[in-house]
């Protein structure tokens, strides 16, 4: 599984980071990011651009979202 880690980035980098693996790495894509903010911009990006989402908390404020 292709992933990108886009902890320590601030918004709109991760939706950015996201949306060019997606691109050129394809699906399914994991991203890990270290708040909640990208955690719902890359969710509802994802989501309004056709693609299945599922997250969950890796703990201490970090997330997996899983693109598929």
């Amino acid at each position: 599984m292709n992933q990108i880690d886009a902890r320590g980035y601030s918004c709109p980098e991760p939706v950015l980071m996201t949306k060019k693996a997606l691109k050129e790495l394809g699906k399914p894509l994991t991203v890990l990011v270290d708040s909640e903010t990208p955690l719902q911009n890359i969710t509802r990006f994802a989501r309004n651009s056709g693609h299945t989402v599922a997250s969950r908390s890796l703990g201490d404020e970090e997330y997996e979202i899983v693109i598929s």
